[in-house]
């Protein structure tokens, strides 16, 4: 076929296309840049916050956002002498869980992994999102964001109030004794909501958790409050 005067023939045309698209796949295949993906779904940061979210140098950490950046995937906006990264659009949260989900059907090491890390996870128990939304309008529960403040602020599960899990054991007193309290935080694999499970049952509180995230929620279109970014 021809394009403004040029030739292409149907092998190259598909090995155009196809070439751009590998561009959104050779950016994910990196754990490091997974990772970052998997944190900005909570809101923008600068490279010196993700460089400690994720615990690589600055170096490295501005090396994945550059490489991100060229597929199109996040993007960045100056504050002062401040960069700030985001994600480029809500598919690539889009993209993201579908390989999660893709990982958790296929491959069983993701599974033992969980299992090494948690050990008798038994003790922890889940609720679904829609469990969730039933206890709430029943008023059986109280929900917690134990994600950083400014995760909190920048995007939250309507109705949560919000203690950082490193501020937990200092902070019960605000939560009603008697009350379920149901913990969530940044997704699936994020770990704070299941230390803050443990602070509760230290303490002699009823706790369950979330079994997804922020980006879970709102992509489902459940009610979300606060706003998209983080500074």
């Amino acid at each position: 076929m021809s394009h403004d005067g040029a030739t292409l023939t149907a092998r190259a045309f598909k090995d155009a296309v196809y070439e751009q698209f590998a561009r959104i796949t050779k950016a994910l295949a990196s754990p490091v840049r997974l990772e970052i993906v998997d944190v900005l779904a909570q809101g923008e940061r600068t490279v010196d916050a993700l460089a400690r979210e994720v615990g690589q140098s600055l170096a490295n950490t501005s090396q994945h956002l550059r490489s991100l950046k060229e597929a199109r995937l996040v993007e960045a906006r100056r504050d002062g002498t401040f960069v700030h990264y985001r994600l480029a659009d809500p598919q690539v949260i889009e993209v993201w869980r579908a390989v999660r989900a893709l990982g958790e059907r296929q491959l069983a090491e993701i599974e033992r992994t969980v299992a090494a890390y948690l050990g008798d996870a038994d003790g922890f128990e889940s609720v679904t999102a829609d469990d969730l939304q039933r206890r709430l309008a029943e008023g059986e529960v109280v929900l917690l964001d134990v994600r950083p403040d400014a995760e909190y602020r920048a995007g939250h599960l309507a109705g949560a109030r919000s203690i950082p899990v490193g501020e937990l054991a200092e902070r019960l007193a605000e939560l009603p004794p008697d009350a379920t309290v149901v913990a969530y935080c940044r997704g699936p694999y994020c770990v704070m909501s299941y230390d803050a499970l443990a602070i509760l049952r230290d303490h002699g509180r009823r706790g369950v958790r979330l079994a997804e995230g922020l980006p879970d929620w709102r992509a489902a279109g459940r009610p979300v409050q606060g706003g998209h970014g983080l500074g």
